[in-house]
């Protein structure tokens, strides 16, 4: 049996890699008013996996982004969240759906100069599929935790994700998501991530 050589160099990372110098954490919508609509189990599902996320991000260097649709009317973001949140996080306000479609929101994004978005919150439908939807036809790399989401019926959720997917972005998992930012073991952040998801 004779194996080929692939024709890219061996150094080339996937597509599908995630990298601490072009990951962003966007965060969508998940605020005060808007999760008692949730199903309670998969809310807590979202609230935890979002905390070792972001939590995760701050270990690894990532940065991160916060919306909040229509504050006076859903509240801010969760203060589970906020506790888990870099002092200085911006927490941007927008009105349409899609966080890209907000001016700026898509300013925060194209000045990051990061280009894998990873997508995780409220509902995953609606806010967090347009999102991903607009991003991804844009030409950035997106990645939505499957744990990381929620709708207020499941099979929405489900759809959602199914959508997200079909627009281009990698539905993956939350752990997935630390561990290919972290690269190896045997590092003071392993020891850390590897502690965030007991």
């Amino acid at each position: 049996m004779t194996m080929t050589v692939p024709a890219s160099s061996p150094s080339a990372p996937s597509p599908l890699s995630l990298s601490r110098e072009q990951a962003l954490i966007l965060c969508i919508d998940v605020q005060e008013r808007l999760a008692p609509a949730m199903p309670e189990e998969l809310l807590e599902r979202l609230v935890y996996n979002a905390g070792n996320l972001l939590r995760g991000a701050q270990v690894l260097g990532v940065p991160i982004l916060v919306s909040e649709q229509y504050k006076k009317g859903l509240g801010g973001t969760l203060p589970a969240l906020v506790d888990a949140l870099p002092v200085n996080t911006p927490r941007l306000e927008k009105i349409h759906f899609s966080a890209w479609a907000d001016p700026g929101l898509a300013k925060a994004i194209v000045d990051s100069g990061r280009s894998q978005i990873i997508v995780f919150g409220i509902e995953a439908h609606i806010c967090v599929y347009q999102t991903v939807r607009d991003l991804a036809h844009v030409g950035y790399r997106v990645h939505v935790p499957h744990d990381g989401v929620c709708s207020r019926d499941p099979e929405n959720l489900r759809v959602g994700l199914v959508l997200a997917e079909r627009a281009g972005a990698t539905v993956t998992a939350t752990e997935t998501i630390l561990f290919d930012l972290l690269g190896r073991a045997g590092t003071p952040e392993f020891k850390t991530i590897s502690a965030l998801v007991k």
